[in-house]
């Protein structure tokens, strides 16, 4: 009788667990300084001028986030993010000068050990040898745009910058032909696969393939009015910070580059020229080559997508398009990334998956980068680790959010006055709020400038009245009531993140002073 009753629960067991569905397929495509407005999917002013069809693919035949948000918005500390789920006070990786300690667990071993096949081709920029990949071809540092070198798994590992062979071509195409061949040739297809194919490009100096030299030739490219007009943007009655466009803003600027011979294609004389008109030169030189360099990622992406269509991987391929983080191109007469804004804050994402995502769709959800590897965990079934931070949005995907999901987050920018003359700062935004300390200390940040301090000083953008961040109102009185309940849920959020500021007692000094 236990024989046959144990045969009954076996069999109902079996017959409700059974599964044939493979686990999807994961291919994470990721670009480094893409910002959001220059893929047209985002239906941007620049999005008749500079169109991306294969990308807006992926928004068209699935999903659309609109409030994907950055955690420290540079290179190596984004990566890291993503890669472990965890704030860089937890990972280790605040600046673009630590080593991510490749020996910690991460998404990559997760899925690896739960049955995943794993790569990763192109940039990887967390210094040392990557780790739980079956396969991986990667940019020494950033990677050069022209003949590239590559350090491939099974050769000497050297760490940083150094090593690697070098591929005839134009990076761009090379890592998309490197990660073809190994989804081609790749020796265990009985698994599902992760894929990461990250790009260099568009990320500056912007140097474009020469069959792209005459895209956008002859067009004017729209500019935006923060170009010219800043008044209340930034530090109230002070100086700005940053690298500009102009002139005006800052030491290092885009016109002096133009003058100077920095420019893959040239100098730019600009002898007899209105500061402003320098500026507009500037700026349309800034983003010909950046959007040509985009251009370059649309066409390789299409490839990617033909590549999955033709061979009846699309049904069954999460496809993810996003960035590292975004970049400012002229809004606020800025360029580069680092700050809080949100042009630097915003990721793309788009994403398709046919068997469980609404083609068409969008969503605006706050999402941070620390939620890409729970999501992608969630996908293969796999259960996050306790050490990551971040949430899977996986139903927030299928249009079903959560009741308790985040309406805020927490940001923190490090690298105090390096490399661009950006303050160090940390923040929250709420969908309709933003509010930003700028402590101006380099702590113990590896790279910060440890003899420039500046402020403290707060400012506030209310978004739902100023969208595009012109206005800060901290000093404002009607907004006084909201600042007050943004700093009690800022300090929570500091607090669930562990990046609490009794760890720096002259931070903690400079904050309760300027409370």
């Amino acid at each position: 009788m236990l024989k046959i009753i144990a045969l009954i629960i076996f069999g109902i067991c079996f017959s409700s667990c059974k599964t044939d569905e493979k686990p999807p397929n994961i291919l994470f495509i990721m670009a480094d300084d893409h910002d959001r407005i220059a893929i047209s999917a985002y239906e941007s002013y620049l999005a008749k001028t500079a169109p991306t069809p294969s990308i807006d693919r992926l928004a068209n035949e699935g999903l659309r986030m609109n409030h994907v948000l950055c955690t420290n918005a540079i290179c190596t500390p984004s990566r890291a993010a993503i890669l472990t789920g965890q704030y860089s006070q937890v990972n280790g990786v605040y600046t673009l000068h630590d080593d991510y300690n490749s020996d910690t667990d991460n998404l990559v071993k997760q899925l690896q050990r739960g049955g995943y096949e794993t790569a990763i081709v192109g940039k990887w920029h967390l210094h040392k040898e990557p780790k739980g990949f079956d396969y991986y071809n990667v940019l020494p540092g950033q990677g050069k745009y022209f003949n590239p070198k590559f350090k491939e798994i099974g050769t000497r590992w050297q760490d940083h910058n150094e090593g690697g062979e070098i591929y005839d071509g134009y990076v761009t195409d090379v890592t998309t032909d490197i990660a073809l061949n190994w989804l081609n040739d790749r020796s265990k297809k009985d698994k599902p696969f992760f894929l990461m194919l990250h790009h260099k490009a568009p990320h500056g100096l912007w140097e474009y393939p020469e069959h792209l030299e005459t895209y956008l030739e002859n067009t004017q490219i729209p500019e935006p009015s923060s170009l010219y007009n800043n008044v209340n943007h930034g530090p109230l009655n002070s100086k700005k910070y940053g690298t500009s466009i102009s002139l005006r803003n800052s030491r290092r600027n885009m016109v002096n580059q133009t003058a100077n011979d920095k420019w893959p294609t040239g100098r730019i004389d600009t002898t007899d020229l209105s500061n402003n008109e320098k500026t507009s030169l500037a700026y349309q030189k800034y983003l010909k080559d950046y959007l040509r360099c985009v251009k370059s990622i649309d066409d390789n992406v299409g490839r990617v997508l033909d590549y999955l269509d033709k061979n009846n991987l699309a049904e069954n391929t999460i496809v993810v398009y996003t960035s590292d983080q975004g970049q400012f191109l002229g809004q606020h007469d800025y360029f580069d990334k680092r700050w809080m804004y949100e042009e630097p804050l915003h990721m793309p994402f788009l994403v398709r998956y046919p068997n469980e995502i609404e083609a068409g769709t969008d969503n605006s959800d706050i999402c941070l980068n620390i939620d890409f590897a729970p999501t992608f965990l969630d996908y293969a079934n796999i259960k996050k680790p306790n050490s990551m931070q971040g949430e899977s949005f996986r139903s927030n995907l299928r249009g079903e959010t959560p009741n308790d999901w985040r309406q805020s987050m927490y940001y923190r920018y490090w690298m105090h006055m390096a490399h661009h003359d950006n303050p160090a700062h940390y923040g929250i935004r709420t969908k309709r709020y933003k509010l930003i300390f700028f402590y101006g200390l380099p702590l113990d940040a590896n790279g910060a400038v440890a003899d420039n301090i500046i402020g403290p000083y707060w400012e506030l953008y209310d978004l739902k009245n100023d969208p595009s961040e012109m206005n800060n109102v901290y000093a404002h009185p009607d907004y006084a009531d909201i600042i007050v309940n943004l700093k009690q849920e800022l300090l929570q959020l500091k607090k669930q993140y562990r990046d609490e500021d009794s760890k720096y007692p002259l931070l903690e000094e400079l904050r309760l002073a300027s409370w």
